[in-house]
């Protein structure tokens, strides 16, 4: 099916309005890579991913989602309403108490669309490849897709399990490493250099694409490009070049708006910034 990149920009706009008025209202949360990976996101619900928003835990049959960096949940949360899976008015709630958007993705909220608590770095990849053999093991020919931050790669249990994918042929899942070089200390290449990304996980064994992942355009081609790469005796890695902050000037170009709030004017300026083309919550 061809995609409709303009329509996909517009919900990609409308996620990011989402994404500061959320974090604005409870003055908590983490704009900055959740801006950032919007637009992946929303190609990867509004056109990759064959899921039912009729949401079973084992996902059988069905492509499956795991967010390892969980901190940018209001991302992920903004396109899991906005594609169905519950009341987009229920955005409203992030962070709050007694809510099911947490700000770290849980499972005993029973939230639709999550899978696993994630958060804690370094063990999405674990969980996506136990996911990925599962679907092996079922005869289910379905995907596993998973999304991590580069300064996640400074955990050790991604490189084992880097290893053990590719050592087990889990040609089945497409991982995506968002490469914003930018932690919440500081940019990546001071806090502890990630070297060459490529070199390595070629040298661990995966298929490796490279993504703008912000050029709407070029994310659903790559995405598209990985699908044809799998079952082929390989995992795919996509590296992802994004910006940290994407689409608010004032949060692009820095690591300090990886864990902070807009106040009420930054907010007014950034929704100045991004048109409102859904209708708001």
């Amino acid at each position: 099916m061809t995609p409709d990149i303009d329509k996909l920009k517009k919900v990609a706009t409308q996620v990011r309005r989402d994404i500061v008025r959320m974090v604005h209202a409870c003055q908590s949360g983490h704009p900055g890579g959740s801006l950032g990976c919007a637009d992946y996101l929303v190609a990867l619900y509004f056109h990759t991913l064959k899921h039912n928003t009729k949401f079973s835990m084992d996902g059988q049959g069905e492509d499956l989602f795991f967010l390892s960096n969980g901190h940018i949940s209001p991302v992920w949360y903004s396109v899991l309403a906005r594609s169905g899976y519950f009341e987009i008015s229920e955005l409203a709630t992030f962070r709050k108490l007694n809510t099911r958007l947490q700000g770290h993705p849980t499972t005993h909220e029973k939230l639709p669309g999550i899978r696993i608590a994630s958060g804690s770095l370094g063990q999405g990849m674990s969980v996506a490849i136990g996911a990925a053999l599962a679907k092996k093991a079922n005869n289910d020919s379905q995907l596993v897709f998973s999304l991590h931050g580069d300064g996640e790669l400074q955990e050790g249990q991604m490189w084992e399990s880097a290893m053990y994918a590719s050592h087990n042929k889990v040609d089945n899942l497409i991982s995506t490493i968002d490469v914003n070089g930018q932690q919440i200390d500081g940019p990546t290449d001071k806090i502890l250099s990630l070297g060459n990304l490529r070199a390595k996980w070629e040298a661990f064994g995966w298929d490796v694409l490279d993504m703008n992942g912000n050029d709407m355009t070029d994310v659903i081609r790559v995405l598209d490009l990985a699908i044809s790469k799998t079952s082929k005796g390989k995992p795919i890695m996509i590296l992802m070049q994004t910006m940290m902050g994407n689409g608010v000037d004032f949060m692009m170009h820095t690591h300090k708006w990886h864990g902070s709030a807009p106040n009420d004017e930054q907010l007014a300026s950034a929704l100045g910034q991004l048109e409102e083309t859904l209708g708001d919550y």
